[in-house]
C-alpha cells in the first residue's frame, strides 16, 4: 500500500512543478539572475562547499542543488518527480553548470547512485514524505564519505500536528503519530490561488525519530538547534521578523530544527 502512497505523491508533485516554476514563491527571475535560494540556516551551518561533493535529497525541481553549485559544490539532486527531475536538468544546463539530477524515491537513492558525498543535504518539507526514518538515516550513511557531514533545515514536528485546511488551525494529529495522514485541498503552498487539487500523504516524525534514525545508522549527532522564526510565511498569521524570516506572535513553539551530523 505504501508504493501506492508514493505513486500518488509523486503525481501531486508533477502537478505542482509548472505552478511552482512560475509562483513568485520560487520567483525563477530572481534564480535565474544569479539569487540564491538557500536560507541563512543552512549557508551558516555549511560555508564554503567550493570543490566538494555533494548529495541533495528530494530537491524538487533543483533551485536550491543549483545554488550550491554555484557557490563550487559537485551536486547531485534527488527527488521523486520527473517533472521536477525534467525541470531541473534544463535549469542547469541552461545556467550552464554542472549537476546531475536523479529520479528516484529518496529511500531507494542507494540503488541509483553508487558515489559517495563530503556532503548531504536535505531541506524543509522533507520527511514528512517517508513512513520510516530508519532507512532514511542507513541511505544517508551509505552515501556519506567517512568524515563526511550530514545536514538538514526543517520545519519542527510540532507544526505538523494541526490541521491548517479549515481556517483557524487547530491540533488534530500526534506528534509522533505511526498511521499516514491523507489530505486532498484546493491549491499550493507556493500558489494558494491554483485550482490544482493537492493529494497528498505525509507521515509525522517526532525529533527522537530522526535522531534515533540517523545514530542506529552510525552517524555522531553535532548538533540540534530549534528556532522560532522559519524563513518561510506558509503558515497562517506569521508575523515578519527584522532578520526577513517568519515567527509566530506568542512565540509558543518553534518553526524550525536544524542537524548536522558526522560519519565518523
Amino acid at each position: 500500500m505504501k508504493s501506492n502512497y508514493f505513486e500518488i505523491n509523486k503525481s501531486t508533485w508533477n502537478e505542482k512543478v509548472k505552478i511552482h516554476a512560475d509562483s513568485a514563491f520560487y520567483n525563477m527571475n530572481a534564480f535565474k539572475k544569479g539569487e540564491t535560494t538557500l536560507k541563512q540556516y543552512e549557508l551558516k551551518a555549511l560555508q564554503n562547499v567550493e570543490g566538494k561533493s555533494l548529495l541533495h535529497l528530494q530537491c524538487h525541481f533543483g533551485q536550491d542543488t543549483l545554488s550550491w553549485s554555484r557557490l563550487g559544490a559537485k551536486c547531485v539532486g534527488v527527488d521523486l518527480s520527473d517533472q521536477g527531475v525534467a525541470l531541473a536538468q534544463e535549469l542547469n544546463n541552461e545556467l550552464g553548470l554542472d549537476a546531475k539530477f536523479v529520479c528516484c524515491n529518496v529511500l531507494d537513492t542507494s540503488k541509483h547512485i553508487k558515489e559517495t558525498f563530503d556532503i548531504v543535504f536535505t531541506s524543509y518539507g522533507v520527511i514528512g514524505w517517508l513512513p520510516d526514518l530508519k532507512p532514511w538515516g542507513k541511505m544517508i550513511a551509505e552515501r556519506l564519505n567517512v568524515g563526511g557531514t550530514f545536514y538538514m533545515a526543517e520545519f519542527h514536528p510540532i507544526i505538523w500536528m494541526f490541521d491548517y485546511l479549515k481556517g483557524q488551525p487547530v491540533i488534530k494529529y500526534g506528534y509522533m503519530q505511526d498511521e499516514v495522514i491523507y489530505e486532498e485541498y484546493e491549491g499550493t503552498y507556493a500558489d494558494t490561488s491554483s485550482k490544482m487539487i493537492s493529494k497528498e500523504y505525509a507521515w509525522n516524525h517526532g525529533l527522537s525519530e530522526v535522531i534515533n534514525a540517523l545514530t542506529q545508522a552510525g552517524l555522531h549527532i553535532d548538533y540540534l538547534n530549534e528556532y522560532d522564526e522559519s524563513p518561510y510565511n506558509i503558515l497562517p498569521d506569521l508575523v515578519e521578523t527584522k532578520s526577513g524570516n517568519f515567527e509566530l506572535k506568542d512565540k509558543l513553539y518553534p518553526l524550525i530544527f536544524e542537524l548536522k551530523a558526522t560519519k565518523l
